[in-house]
């Protein structure tokens, strides 16, 4: 009898992560490009697994494996985060980009406090913080390198803002598995590298990011803690390479489901996009919901 109850309920739960992902592909299908989505929720075998390990542009995503990076040196170094970085002429992107620190300060020749970059980064994906961090820390190759040490797969940051600004292709060359990046979730959420203080400060920073509003954010219950990084890109001839949220959805019980869903090369405009990662954020939590 009690085998039988076991089987029964492995074969409900089999059943509930099939419709799941099911679910999943039907809102997918909106966006008219590729989605790619994985998920993970603690003590559960929660599947949201669509595409997880394919190679989708990351754009602005690549902003918290840097702020983790900057973090872990800033805890090796011993640097204060209020230490002064001399914001250079040669640090802007020009004609534009999205940028708060260079809108204001157009001329730039100022000194900007190492904290300050890493918000401006992490909570508002500014392109020119980012590229001034991603100098600091050492580049492409040490971001790489660091996010592997903590057993993350499947990302790979190769150009700088700077690059993608001057050849929009070049986007394509960083790339963030959905899997690795809801691995890189779970160690920030589960076993934090970082102190606990640098741990709250980086997901306060997710959690005060005003991007995506209509994304992760969009279809949850109001007042849901979301703590996210969104990416993304301008649009060329019709084609959106890059419209991308991952995130620590935190459910009623405290528990954190982790998302990633990655949205490339998809010909639906801005809403049904941000539409798409709504619905798919709702279904996912309506099924975590369920899971004890």
């Amino acid at each position: 009898m009690r085998l039988s109850l076991i089987f029964l309920f492995f074969a409900v739960s089999a059943s509930a992560q099939n419709d799941l992902q099911q679910q999943i592909r039907r809102i997918a299908a909106d966006a008219q490009g590729k989605v790619a989505v994985a998920c993970s929720l603690p003590r559960s075998t929660m599947n949201c697994d669509q595409d997880a390990h394919s190679h989708p542009p990351m754009q602005s995503v690549f902003k918290l494996p840097l702020a983790l990076t900057a973090l872990h040196i800033v805890e090796e170094s011993h640097v204060p985060l209020d230490e002064p970085v001399h914001f250079m002429l040669g640090d802007r992107i020009l004609p534009d980009t999205y940028s708060p620190l260079q809108d204001k300060y157009p001329e730039a020749n100022v000194e900007v406090p190492l904290q300050e970059l890493l918000r401006l980064s992490t909570s508002l994906g500014d392109n020119v913080a980012a590229d001034m961090l991603l100098q600091i820390v050492g580049g492409p190759s040490a971001v790489n390198s660091y996010i592997a040490s903590l057993g993350v797969t499947g990302f790979h940051l190769q150009v700088s803002e700077h690059a993608i600004h001057r050849d929009p292709k070049a986007q394509y060359l960083n790339w963030f598995e959905p899997a690795g990046a809801v691995e890189l979730l779970r160690r920030i959420n589960d076993y934090p590298p970082l102190t606990p203080q640098h741990t709250q400060l980086l997901l306060t920073w997710m959690r005060d990011n005003p991007n995506g509003a209509r994304q992760l954010k969009g279809n949850l219950p109001p007042n849901t803690m979301v703590m996210h990084t969104t990416g993304a890109s301008a649009t060329f001839e019709d084609i959106t390479p890059a419209t991308n949220d991952i995130g620590l959805i935190t459910l009623p019980d405290g528990r954190r489901l982790a998302l990633a869903v990655f949205i490339t090369d998809s010909s639906a405009d801005n809403a049904t996009r941000y539409n798409v990662i709504a619905r798919i954020a709702r279904a996912a939590y309506d099924q975590a919901l369920q899971i004890n």
